[in-house]
């Protein structure tokens, strides 16, 4: 499958199909194909219209196909140019099933214009015919057009159809059934589609009658495919119906009739899996024709239509076992074929071998009122009795993550023999090695189609999902898995996953050990020039054992080096957290030392050295400091007493806000009596006689500032700018009078704010310095008293009085 399951049947069908016509129409020499979209329609049957706007979309979507604008001289839409991913990414890749050819590519599309060419009118009045289903148009046409190319496709040179096996819906038959497995969808669809090809005429269902005329297995022919092979339908039939004289004998669709040797299993593109919303139950066309009497006896070493490949066959004359009878070995594991509700579960047991039929563990289950899996409504996510043990099957379905889908559908037939379990975890690898992906492509959305590749290029290496006998070890450990053939971390089996070259490191690499040898053989022949062919050999091959034991250990020399020097800056780090955890620690118990300790003013315990009452009142001491210097700055330096005068109103103002602010806040008050309530009230107060602060020493400083402004140095500097502005407008002569005398007036009152904030700020340093020495002088003068004090209290009493 190409592409996982997307909206509806039959826009996927049409996507699928698309995918295969692009592809048959890709040029070998470039991997892309520009073809308009109303050719693309033509060769699905759909509109115009329906195909720009639904299957172009889908595609892009998909992942699969990379789909671009191709635009004219004029930049008008002129086509598309589309390159089909998996097919790109398998370019140049030798034995890689999608690198196809030259001659591949035009067997592939001759095959797409024998089924479905829409048909051509030449310039020279040739026609080229239509196709099969050429004509065949409207709803359903890409549907039906997929139908037939995949029937080609199974289809043997005789014009028969290779049916599907397993068990199949008894009202719908094993033909209708094989083409809904083709298409993916249920029984009732794929006979819909089966009916609809006969109706065209492309395809025959024949029964087939036995020696007694009873009628037995349904055949599906393509008479296309017969004819193009110089037979014809009839002498098809004939062929298929059992020989008259011939032994009668039960002839399931598994073995060969007697008139032909079973031909070699080709792969086949049936899933063994059956469709969703199939009924469980034997069909008429695999039931033994009726008869009473035995195959005859088959001699020891001879030769015989049926031998090689059934256990009822003898073992021959070389006494071997006889072998295994293998179908359709290229499909994914079965699995449990009691948990699909076809037979029993246990080898050996069935009514065609003579043995009484025994009920297997599955049988128990059920008649101990278990539930079979794979019936009832709950068909998709059953358990399944693996040695008496109920284990969860998994979801049939892929993800519905677009991006998981896209890169799970080259293993979709063994995510469905996965558990619900493995089915998690195959998804969650998936994703990581996603991201892992998206961190190395410079194109975030390339990451699915690219994991995607790798997978189908891991299947292409084992022959396909059949010899996989660990579907979720598989996928985990092999598929999903890089492979670096060198140190980059873009080199995935030697292939660059960002370009899909080659990858250079690895040519480094090869050329560096080329080089290797090159240089040794060159010794060699230097230091001993009469070695014959082999021993030369010889004495290379172990010269380059050595260098390569050298660089072994030159390498590991140099990774224990790096270790151990990780290992010092591990230790250094681990040091350094050490000591930073000591510090914390440290700070923390001098926080928690702090916090117990007194207030240093007022004595309140547990305060952390100064309460909140005192820190808010140590702050208001700081801005009615602050007040005090702004009123003072505003007037003249030579003014004492009004400097005085203008300090007393400012502490009396805002004293009396603050008293007015606590007194609001006490009489808003109600007391409860709680432990500390006095003290909260404290903090409160004393909080709002600083908020009253903060709001009323802002326009304290504005009012200073506009004194100052208004003062002679503000007021003269004003005047010199302007004049000063006013003779240097005058040089330009495109501005008129108003317009300087405008721009003189505005620079005059921005030098009168400089101006104003300069001696504001000369005037508060001043008086600050002032401040600090007189609280200096009388720090010293407290300090010269206590020494004398202190010595007073020291010297002896006659020293006293003698002083």
């Amino acid at each position: 499958m190409l592409l996982a399951e997307e909206g509806l049947h039959g826009v996927r069908d049409a996507v699928r199909l698309a995918v295969i016509v692009l592809a048959s129409r890709t040029p070998s020499e470039t991997g892309e194909v520009v073809i308009r979209t109303g050719e693309l329609a033509r060769w699905l049957g759909l509109s115009r219209s329906y195909t720009a706007s639904e299957i172009v979309p889908a595609l892009r979507r998909s992942g699969v196909v990379d789909v671009e604008v191709e635009e004219g001289e004029s930049l008008e839409h002129v086509g598309l140019r589309c390159r089909v991913l998996p097919m790109w990414a398998a370019s140049g890749k030798v034995g890689h099933p999608l690198a196809l050819k030259r001659s591949e590519f035009a067997t592939l599309l001759r095959l797409m214009e024998a089924v479905m060419a829409p048909g051509w009118n030449h310039k020279d009045g040739s026609v080229t015919p239509a196709g099969l289903l050429g004509a065949r148009t409207g709803r359903g046409a890409a549907t039906d057009r997929l139908a037939l190319l995949l029937l080609v496709f199974e289809t043997r040179e005789s014009g028969r159809v290779r049916l599907c096996g397993g068990a199949v819906d008894v009202r719908r038959g094993r033909p209708a059934a094989t083409v809904a497995r083709l298409l993916g969808c249920s029984a009732g669809a794929g006979e819909r589609v089966l009916e609809r090809l006969e109706d065209q005429g492309v395809v025959q269902r024949v029964r087939v009658r036995t020696a007694s005329q009873m009628a037995h297995r349904t055949r599906l022919l393509v008479p296309a495919v017969a004819a193009a092979h110089g037979r014809t339908a009839a002498e098809v039939v004939h062929g298929t119906a059992t020989q008259a004289g011939g032994p009668v004998f039960s002839d399931p669709d598994v073995t060969a009739v007697p008139s032909e040797a079973p031909a070699a299993q080709t792969g086949t593109q049936v899933s063994g899996v059956g469709a969703a919303g199939e009924a469980d139950g034997a069909d008429p066309d695999v039931t033994a024709a009726l008869h009473t009497h035995h195959s005859p006896e088959v001699p020891v070493g001879g030769s015989h239509s049926l031998s090689g490949r059934f256990s009822g066959v003898s073992r021959g004359a070389e006494g071997r076992r006889p072998g295994r009878a293998r179908t359709r070995e290229d499909r994914a594991r079965i699995g449990l074929t009691a948990a699909a509700g076809v037979g029993s579960s246990t080898a050996g047991e069935g009514p065609l071998r003579g043995e009484q039929p025994k009920k297997s563990p599955v049988d128990k289950q059920e008649l101990a009122g278990g539930v079979i899996p794979g019936t009832g409504a709950d068909a998709g996510a059953g358990l399944t009795v693996v040695g008496g043990r109920r284990t969860q099957r998994g979801r049939p379905e892929l993800p519905v993550d677009h991006d998981l889908r896209v890169v799970l559908a080259p293993v979709a037939w063994l995510w469905r023999d996965l558990s619900r379990w493995q089915q998690n975890r195959v998804a969650k690898a998936a994703q990581a090695e996603l991201a892992e992906l998206r961190g190395v492509l410079e194109g975030a959305g390339q990451a699915p189609s690219v994991l995607a590749a790798r997978l189908e290029s891991r299947l292409a290496e084992i022959s396909g999902e059949a010899l996989i006998s660990s579907p979720f070890g598989w996928i985990t450990r092999r598929g999903l898995v890089r492979r670096p053939s060198c140190s980059d971390v873009r080199c995935d089996d030697g292939v660059r996953l960002d370009t899909g070259a080659n990858c250079d490191n690895c040519a480094n690499v090869l050329h560096a050990r080329r080089a290797w040898r090159a240089a040794i053989a060159a010794t060699v022949d230097a230091q001993s020039p009469g070695l014959d062919g082999h021993e030369r050999r010889r004495v290379i091959e172990a010269r380059l054992r050595g260098y390569a034991a050298a660089q072994a250990a030159d390498l590991a020399a140099r990774q224990t080096e790096a270790r151990e020097r990780e290992a010092q800056r591990a230790a250094v780090r681990a040091e350094a957290e050490a000591q930073a955890v000591a510090q914390r620690k440290r700070e923390a118990a001098a926080d928690e030392a702090r916090r117990v300790q007194p207030c240093g003013a007022c004595g309140r315990a547990y305060a952390n050295g100064l309460c909140d009452a005192c820190r808010y009142q140590r702050a208001a001491r700081e801005l009615l400091a602050e007040a005090e210097f702004l009123s003072a700055a505003a007037v003249d330096p030579a003014d004492a007493v009004g400097a005085r005068r203008a300090v007393a109103d400012t502490r009396e103002i805002l004293g009396t806000l603050t008293k007015e602010a606590r007194q609001r806040f006490l009489d808003a008050h109600v007391p409860s009596g709680a432990p500390g309530e006095e003290d909260e009230v404290r903090d409160v107060a004393a909080y709002n006689e600083l908020e009253v602060l903060k709001q009323v020493v802002p326009q304290i400083r504005r009012s200073a500032l506009k004194a100052l402004a208004a003062g002679q140095e503000a007021t003269a500097e004003a005047d010199r700018i302007y004049a000063a502005e006013r003779a240097r407008r005058w040089d330009w002569p495109d501005a008129s009078e108003a317009e300087v005398i405008a721009a003189a007036r505005e620079a005059a009152q921005r030098a009168r704010t400089r101006t104003a904030e300069h001696l504001l700020a000369v005037r508060l340093d001043q008086l600050r310095s002032q401040d600090a020495t007189r609280g200096a002088e009388a720090a010293v003068s407290v300090s010269w008293a206590q020494r004398m004090a202190e010595h007073a209290a020291r010297a002896l009493p006659g020293e006293v009085a003698g002083a």
